[in-house]
Order: structure tokens, then C-alpha cells, then sequence
């Protein structure tokens, strides 16, 4: 069984020069932050490979101008849908937020998930967070200077392959991965590529804690959505003051043994024995680390945990309360309206514009034209053919292609022209309709027969 360190063994914050040494541990919080974690990076580096028919499951593509997702496709105009999505999520973390603290820092978020890859890069290259610290500030030579090269090394390749798989849900991977593999990649592509790599280098291997603290909104306007019910992990002081070493204690003493174990694991750096800070992210690290040493010294454990002000203060806490209602409301009824918006997205997209040189053209004196350019762009799986013809009277006729062929034109602007005989109106309004299968679609325009 590993022994407590005693004070004098250890740095307390395991910080050296500014740089913070986290150590790693085990226990029920963190086997959670994995059951959380692991999925979602599978996710993340998995699902740009699937793909539905020869097309990517999930695809942002800026060239198509459409939206892949989940074999769904979604034009440029359905952008609020994503946006209602992202209204629907951020009602979830503020949901959480008043229920739970941080838990979406500690326990799903980017940041928080990739820092923790690339400390176990470190721990596994380096060495524990102890030895690290002690040996931070001597010379490099010899094995550590060939950890030290292997650990960027395995950060870098982390931060392109992240770099990649993310621009991968813009840019095909498959073709991606062609283009890089025959150097025919552009010059933009691949300073993004560097960019997106170098972020993610220095975001999770070089800053790490200074995000969360520094850079993320939410550490700031944390305190405004707490309240005396919202349960985060905190130091229960009545219980553990005062501190004492085991080997310095009393009968007065109280359950805290001063070992520092809850500030070495922490991946942020704080002693949560000084309250709640902006930068506690609730990942739980120093409850399983401060369990472990209660379970060793034969002391209840939970001295930290996920608690309430109110419970601490000797009171009871409701989880259920206005505040809490108010964020569950809004988040429910924002994902019902984002789940009712998907069954009516657009299907056929049509642009149509008038010829800006001529308002019309008169052929004789009983016939006259008007030219049109009419683009189409098709968001139904195994659309192809759209056949194209007007509404009205007989007075109007339609000159040009009755059917446009997607694979060939889409999004491609072409020429119509649109002529009537004996129109009596100064204008009119004439409809074009589109229809492709099931799928039907209609757009108005002007016909203009004299000068107004």
C-alpha cells in the first residue's frame, strides 16, 4: 500500500517556476471523468470516418454550401436550427450549473479532457508529478533530456492528429489525408492545419490551467449562478480544522492530516481547503485523493466532497427551486423547438434573379420577355432531377431546360426566359415551381410588361 507523504517529502502545489505538476489519481470520481471522457474523444477522432452511402455522416462543407448530419442534409439557411442547438446546450450547462457546479469543466469539457491526455503523456514520459518537480529546475542531459524530446514529440503528433480529425468535419478526411499524402494540400488548409496544431500544443500541454482560470468566460460568471443549494466540491472545515500531521496531532485535532494530497492532484493548482475558487473545475481529483488517505487513517471519508453551502452550514439542501426550474424550462423548450425545426428543413433551395440589363424585351407588339437566372440546390439523399415549369394562365410561357440535372448543376446559375402575349398589366407576378420526387418547392418573381 503506497504510504502518505508526509509534509516535508513533497512540494505542496508541486510548482516549480510557474509550471504546475499534477499528480495523477484513482478513485470513483475520475473512473466517472473517464466513463465521460473516453466515449466522447471516440467520438470526436471516430465519427469523421463514418460514413452513410459514400457520404460523411457528419460534414460542415463551406465548398457544397451544406450541412451533413447525422445523414441528414441541412442547407446554409438551416444554420438556426445549429443555433437553437446551441441555445438548447447552453440551457443544459446552465441546468448543470446550478445543480452541480462545473461538473461540464471538470468532467466533459475539450480543454479539461485534452489536458488530462497530455499530463498522462507526461506522467508516462517524465515520470510522477514529484519527481518531475524536484527534478524541473537541473540541467537536462542524457535520459531525461531524451524523455523530455519523446514527451513534445508524442504532444505534437496528439495535437496534429486532433488538428486533423477536427478540420475533417469541414473537409472530407479521406480526401484531406489524399491531398497531404501527394503534397497537393493547399496553403490555406495547411496553415490552418498548423494553427489548429499549435493551439491545441499550447492550449493543453503549455497552459493548461491558465485557461480555465484566465481565457473561459465561465469561471467568471460562475458565482452568479450558484447558490447556497448548488452542490460543488468543497472542504467540509467544521470536520477537518484544525489540521494537524499525523504525527503532530491531538485529541483537538481535526480529520484533515495536512498531507497536501487534495492540492497535488489538483489539476488547476488550488487548495480547495481555502474555499471555492473561480478556477475549481468540480473534477473531483482531490475527493478520491482525500478519501484514500481517510480510508487509511481510519477516518470517514468524504471530509471533501460534492456538497452545498447550505449542508455545510448545518442546514438542508433543495435541489428543486426556482432558479434551477427556470434553466430546465428554457433548455426543454429549446431542444423541442430545434427537434420540431429538423422535421421541416429545406429540401430544395431556389434563388431566382431578374436580368438587370433589360427590364424586359418587347418582340413584337403583342409578345414580350422577360429574362430570369434561376439557381437550384438540392438537400434530399439520391435527389437529382428537378423538373422546372410556372403556374399561371396561358398567357405565359417558359423558355429553357424543363429539368436540371443536381449532378451537374447544382447551385449553378441558368438562363431562363419567360414571354407573354396580349398582357394587358403593366406587371405581373408569376410563380416558378421546382419539384423533384416528393419534394416540391414554389418562388415567386415579377414580370414586368411595360415601363412602370
Amino acid at each position: 500500500m503506497e504510504k502518505i507523504p508526509a509534509v516535508e517529502e513533497f512540494t505542496p502545489t508541486q510548482i516549480h517556476d510557474g509550471k504546475l505538476h499534477v499528480r495523477l489519481v484513482n478513485g470513483r470520481f475520475q473512473n466517472l471523468r473517464r466513463l465521460a471522457s473516453w466515449p466522447l474523444i471516440a467520438l470526436f477522432f471516430g465519427l469523421v470516418w463514418v460514413q452513410v452511402d459514400g457520404q460523411p455522416w457528419l460534414l460542415f462543407s463551406f465548398e457544397e454550401r451544406r450541412i451533413l448530419l447525422f445523414g441528414n442534409a441541412l442547407s446554409w439557411r438551416d444554420l438556426s436550427l445549429l443555433a437553437g442547438l446551441l441555445i438548447a446546450g447552453a440551457g443544459l450547462l446552465f441546468f448543470l450549473a446550478v445543480a452541480w457546479g462545473r461538473v461540464w469543466c471538470g468532467f466533459a469539457c475539450p480543454q479539461s479532457i485534452w489536458t488530462w491526455l497530455f499530463i498522462r503523456i507526461e506522467d508516462l514520459t517524465e515520470g510522477r508529478a514529484d519527481k518531475r518537480a524536484r527534478q524541473e529546475g537541473a540541467p537536462l542531459g542524457g535520459w531525461r533530456l531524451l524523455s523530455r524530446f519523446g514527451k513534445h514529440l508524442l504532444w505534437l503528433l496528439l495535437a496534429l492528429a486532433t488538428a486533423v480529425t477536427f478540420t475533417g468535419y469541414f473537409i472530407p478526411i479521406r480526401e484531406l489525408l489524399s491531398d497531404a499524402v501527394q503534397l497537393q494540400m493547399s496553403a490555406s488548409v495547411a496553415g490552418w492545419l498548423l494553427i489548429m496544431a499549435a493551439l491545441t500544443y499550447l492550449n493543453a500541454g503549455l497552459v493548461r490551467e491558465k485557461i480555465c482560470l484566465h481565457a473561459c468566460p465561465y469561471s467568471r460568471f460562475q458565482g452568479v449562478m450558484f447558490d447556497e443549494h448548488t452542490r460543488t466540491v468543497s472542504y467540509d472545515a467544521c470536520r477537518g480544522e484544525p489540521r494537524a500531521n499525523r504525527r503532530k496531532g491531538d485529541a483537538n485535532s481535526g480529520d484533515c492530516i495536512d498531507c497536501g494530497l487534495c492540492v497535488q492532484v489538483c489539476p488547476v493548482g488550488i487548495d480547495i481547503r481555502d474555499g471555492l475558487q473561480a478556477a475549481c473545475i468540480d473534477c473531483g481529483a482531490c475527493i478520491d485523493a482525500c478519501d484514500s488517505v481517510m480510508k487509511r487513517v481510519d477516518r470517514p471519508a468524504g471530509l471533501i466532497r460534492f456538497t452545498a453551502e447550505a449542508e455545510l452550514q448545518g442546514g438542508g439542501s433543495r435541489f428543486l427551486r426556482p432558479r434551477l426550474a427556470g434553466y430546465g424550462a428554457v433548455m426543454l423548450v429549446a431542444f423541442s423547438a430545434v427537434l420540431y425545426g429538423f422535421t421541416d428543413t429545406t429540401q430544395l433551395l431556389i434563388e431566382i434573379r431578374r436580368d438587370r440589363g433589360a427590364l424586359f424585351t418587347r418582340l413584337d407588339e403583342h409578345t414580350v420577355c422577360n429574362n430570369y437566372r434561376v439557381k437550384v440546390e438540392g438537400f434530399v439523399e439520391g435527389q437529382q432531377l428537378v423538373d422546372v415549369s410556372i403556374a399561371g394562365d396561358d398567357q405565359f410561357e417558359l423558355f429553357g431546360s424543363g429539368q436540371i440535372d443536381l449532378a451537374e448543376n447544382n447551385a449553378s446559375w441558368l438562363p431562363y426566359r419567360i414571354c407573354a402575349r396580349d398582357l394587358k398589366r403593366p406587371s405581373a407576378k408569376v410563380t416558378f415551381n421546382f419539384s423533384a420526387g416528393s419534394v416540391a418547392a414554389s418562388k415567386a418573381s415579377t414580370f414586368l410588361a411595360h415601363s412602370l
